[in-house]
């Protein structure tokens, strides 16, 4: 147990340090523009650039593995958007931030660092796998459920539409570096090495920095009252969607232990700060959203943790269906 306490704690103390900083200091949120800039468009970039180039062609093409994650994280999206509608009565623009609430987790700021600490290199694969087909599941949910809703920009024609998501996809760096990194995994490329030191530097700084800016962000961003829906919200999020990804990963094949722990894993993080970012464009469930990223976050240090001590410790299997 303290071998687990000792990997989780240094992941959830970063999230402090920034939550303490934020609230210590007066400092405007605009001052982490530059470093979110940096996480998001260098460090973590250069990291899943690093880890896929240096995969195995025939281990990037696990469509079972992608099919059943991307299921879980969609069906997951579905429970809670289900929820959402009950609770507001059909007001479907709450209820689509209500489901990204309950399926969309920090995979991008917490996924990668905490996953390779908790499960080796090996696990940088299918983390990357989930951040590029998962955030385009949410890409394409959020304006799509909008535009149905009819709260999206009324002068968009369904092409334009269509266009503006396939831009956000395809220009998003987590994106992008994951085509990269695949392409030169596919020529044997290697970086001359000034630059794959450089990367290398870049690859290490992701982790901390991404987590300390997650910290002050969360500290830093409004938390209005705890709305009756987050006691359904918050247990679909953090129990729900790993318990679903887990079960359609045994159903679906024989996979890779390490892959199916790094997919249960990144399904069990809670919200992504990307949520409240979401919101705020829609001008729709704002203050709550931010609440429910504020109380998943909290809760998440005993559920992670618990998590891998599940794993760790052997209690969870990697297959439901063995010999299946």
């Amino acid at each position: 147990m303290s071998q687990i306490l000792g990997m989780a704690l240094p992941f959830f103390g970063l999230i402090l340090l920034g939550y303490l900083a934020g609230k210590v200091k007066t400092l405007s949120l605009d001052g982490l523009a530059w470093m979110n800039f940096f996480i998001v468009y260098i460090a973590l970039p250069a990291l899943f650039f690093n880890l896929l180039s240096q995969t195995p062609v025939e281990k990037l093409a696990s469509w079972g593995f992608i099919f059943a994650s991307l299921l879980g994280t969609y069906c997951t999206f579905a429970i809670a958007f289900s929820a959402g509608v009950f609770a507001t009565d059909g007001d479907i623009p709450e209820s689509t931030i209500q489901g990204l609430a309950g399926a969309y987790g920090n995979i991008g700021y917490m996924g990668p660092g905490l996953a390779i600490a908790a499960l080796g290199p090996e696990a940088a694969v299918p983390v990357a796998l989930i951040l590029c087909f998962d955030n385009t599941l949410h890409f394409v949910m959020a304006p799509l459920m909008m535009a149905v809703s009819g709260r999206a920009d009324q002068r968009q024609t369904p092409r334009e539409l269509t266009l503006s998501v396939l831009k956000k996809v395809f220009t998003h760096p987590f994106i992008i570096a994951t085509i990269v990194g695949v392409a030169a995994a596919v020529i044997q490329f290697k970086p001359p090495v000034p630059l794959g030191n450089l990367l290398g530097y870049l690859q290490n700084a992701a982790a901390p920095c991404a987590l300390f800016a997650m910290g002050v962000t969360v500290a830093l961003t409004p938390v209005g009252r705890m709305p009756r829906i987050l006691g359904v919200l918050v247990p679909i999020k953090l129990l729900v969607h790993p318990v679903i990804v887990y079960i359609l990963l045994s159903w679906v094949g024989d996979f890779d232990p390490v892959w199916v722990y790094a997919a249960v894993l990144l399904a069990a993080l809670p919200t992504a700060t990307n949520v409240f970012v979401i919101a705020q464009q829609y001008n729709v469930w704002v203050v709550r959203a931010s609440s429910m990223v504020l109380v998943t976050t909290a809760a998440s240090v005993v559920t992670v943790t618990g998590l891998l001590f599940l794993i760790a410790s052997g209690t969870l299997p990697p297959d439901l269906f063995p010999g299946r």
